[in-house]
């Protein structure tokens, strides 16, 4: 697939490694030179100098024959005038990055659709969701739900407390067959295991099911579920809001902002919220607004180091849930390391947004969730594809990839080594980076 990438700055740079991963052919466009001289050096992709709104750069960059055309420049004018101008040339489907909650409205979509635009990436809304998600599910790390939640993926943290502490995968799989363990994130490398791999003390666990034993995962990991109300959340950023806007009244919010001027937008497009003019870096501050009582807290600053420390802190004052927006990559494996709970990074939101789209032109039929150094990818089988061609066993799947289970008429199902997949069926596969590709040809 032949894609162009508009804005190498850090959503689209990181799209263009991942991207130059899977063997697609990339060309990379940005202004800047600066920007495109380590990727043309270190990855197997095309960079171009030019403007995104230029007809002449984007006819010199392929776009006339490119599949799909992705817009991801800090400005959203120039994303969406950057895919007009493309699929008038002849780009076969647009991708736009915004920054306005309203164009998201379905009546808006379908004005872009009509301009040029055929889906638009708001990754501050995308961080809210999964914040959400997190909020009402607080005691996993990650919560991914396909084909209408028939089948749950579920990432989990080993603590003490754990059961399977020092079991190996085929034991499990003996007195629980209700479970599939996928992947097994450790330190920081995401591993597909085999059934003599051992589950070790702080591996997060990446458990497929069935919404009917979901619960049953509590008792056996140790945890226990809490119903949280009470949320306190360090910086009034556009995440902050959009979050407060998606929980309508699931939870009580109070922010803390040190900018006055940000403090009185969010009193506007926030006022069933307590908003307070302080700086929640002072320990002195999270004590007198509360902290101790409160069930989860939200770190939501422009630093990654910032979050991930205040997590900590409200660890110590004892609070149950914690989540950081964490836009630093390289710290993400850190932080999972660390007693914070969930990590939200912008990056990895839109990035399966982008993989949905190379899995299926059809998005609705696909859905894809991307991890710093895996994805999780929910397929149909098309007739007559490798898939269907005899049970998994029997099939040579390579080492990088793991099939966790299927929906089949619509009744989610985990695979085993015996199941036999037809045609149609929606099938969940969970492969480490690089691998998406191998994916894709078994399946069409």
């Amino acid at each position: 697939m032949k894609i162009v990438i508009a804005g190498a700055g850090e959503v689209g740079s990181h799209l263009a490694k991942l991207l130059s991963y899977e063997n697609q052919d990339i060309v990379l466009v940005d202004r800047d030179a600066s920007k495109l001289a380590d990727m043309d050096a270190n990855y197997n992709l095309m960079t171009m100098v030019g403007s995104p709104t230029s007809f002449h750069t984007l006819r010199d960059a392929g776009v006339e024959n490119c599949d799909l055309f992705i817009a991801v420049t800090p400005y959203e004018s120039t994303n969406v005038i950057s895919c007009s101008i493309a699929k008038r040339i002849g780009a076969g489907r647009t991708v736009a990055r915004i920054d306005n909650y309203e164009f998201m409205n379905q009546e808006n979509k379908e004005y872009f659709a009509t301009i040029g635009v055929d889906s638009l990436i708001y990754p501050e809304y995308l961080a809210a969701q999964e914040i959400i998600t997190a909020l009402k599910r607080p005691w996993v790390r990650h919560w991914f739900e396909l084909h209408d939640g028939e089948i749950i993926l579920v990432g989990v943290k080993m603590r003490e407390t754990a059961q399977l502490i020092g079991m190996q995968l085929k034991e499990l799989a003996a007195i629980q067959p209700t479970f599939h363990v996928s992947a097994i994130k450790r330190h920081h490398n995401t591993i597909i295991p085999r059934g003599d791999d051992y589950i070790k003390l702080d591996d997060i666990l990446y458990f497929t099911t069935t919404r009917d034993h979901v619960n049953d995962l509590l008792e056996i990991c140790g945890k226990t579920d809490f119903d949280v109300r009470k949320v306190m959340i360090m910086g009034g950023s556009r995440i902050a809001i959009r979050t407060v806007d998606l929980a309508d009244n699931d939870f009580k919010f109070k922010i803390i902002e040190k900018n006055m001027d940000v403090c009185q937008i969010l009193a506007e497009q926030c006022p069933d919220c307590d908003i307070v003019h302080d700086d929640a870096r002072d320990i002195d501050v999270l004590r007198e607004e509360g902290i101790s009582d409160v069930d989860a807290f939200i770190a939501l600053t422009e630093s990654s180091e910032t979050n991930i420390l205040a997590c900590i802190m409200a660890k110590e004052f004892g609070v149950a849930k914690t989540i950081a927006e964490v836009e630093n990559l390289q710290l993400v494996s850190e932080a999972e390391g660390l007693n914070i709970g969930t990590t939200i990074n912008k990056k990895l939101l839109a990035s399966s947004t982008i993989f949905q789209l190379l899995l299926d032109a059809d998005s609705s039929t696909s859905k894809c969730h991307a991890l710093t150094d895996a994805e999780v990818a929910e397929i149909v089988a098309r007739p007559g594809s490798k898939i269907t061609r005899g049970a998994v066993k029997n099939l040579s799947l390579s080492r990088d990839m793991t099939i966790a289970g299927l929906v089949r008429d619509g009744v989610g199902m985990l695979v085993t080594g015996n199941t036999e997949i037809q045609a149609g069926d929606h099938v969940v596969v969970f492969c480490l980076t690089g691998a998406l590709h191998k994916v894709e040809k078994l399946f069409t």
